[in-house]
């Protein structure tokens, strides 16, 4: 091979490739303590956020919203079975967004810690060069359509589809959410007032969280929907445990 020439990726030699069949370790304790603390936290704020846009289902842009106002958005009315509490009462519903918004924050800042430490972040989620190209981005589409979600050639490593979604939820919706969130605290208005003007306004940081906190139920949809897909007794054990049968 010539001086310079793209190379693929470096895999392990063949002599430590896991057959099929061999249960492996694949996710490391701060990996899965921050998993189910953070789904917990994901569920409970869906919940009572929902609560919440009960009391006013409409989104503005700017500083003001009020009912005589142009709404960019009419929400539904979100049934009692989604929501928390199972009943309409916004007080509580905004202690259980206020509490477990806390558990979500420091549970981040501490995943956040926990992978720079481990290397997790540089190990397991750096998106390597060679990834971005069309010819590895269509072979790895067409193994999800396979329902192969892992490669053979190095079950442990998380694939593209996986590293977008996951820096995509670690490093924009998840601070983005808490961002928004603190902009709609009138506590946290007092003490950082620079955030509503940087998110412009009000309204506008109600109708980003609100987005935010769409897009990250729809990845929660998906990801339960690739775990059955993929197994789910092998996925569950694997973030539980940390141990992972290699698929046949």
């Amino acid at each position: 091979m010539k001086a310079g020439t793209p190379t693929e990726p470096e895999r392990a030699p063949e002599s430590l490739l896991e057959p099929p069949g061999a249960v492996i370790r694949r996710h490391g304790w701060v990996t899965r303590i921050w998993h189910w603390v953070n789904a917990v936290a994901v569920l409970i704020l869906l919940g009572s956020g929902l609560g919440i846009s009960n009391a006013h289902p409409r989104l503005y842009w700017g500083r003001y919203g009020a009912n005589f106002d142009h709404a960019w958005a009419s929400l539904p009315h979100f049934p009692a079975w989604l929501t928390i509490p199972a009943r309409y009462n916004l007080a509580i519903s905004r202690r259980w967004h206020l509490l477990f918004a806390l558990v979500l924050g420091f549970g981040l800042l501490a995943y956040m810690i926990g992978g720079l430490v481990t290397r997790h972040f540089q190990r397991d989620l750096r998106i390597r060069g060679w990834e971005l190209r069309p010819r590895a981005i269509w072979a790895d589409f067409w193994r999800h359509l396979a329902l192969r979600f892992h490669d053979e050639r190095d079950p442990r490593a998380y694939n593209l589809f996986q590293k977008l979604s996951y820096a995509g939820v670690l490093f924009v919706a998840l601070p983005l959410a808490i961002l928004t969130g603190i902009a709609l605290s009138p506590g946290m208005n007092a003490a950082w007032p620079w955030v509503l003007d940087l998110l412009g306004g009000r309204q506008s940081a109600r109708s980003i969280h609100f987005i935010t906190a769409t897009l990250l139920a729809l990845f929660t949809i998906v990801h339960l929907t690739l775990v059955i897909l993929a197994g789910p007794f092998n996925e569950m054990r694997s973030m539980i445990t940390g141990r992972w049968r290699v698929p046949e």
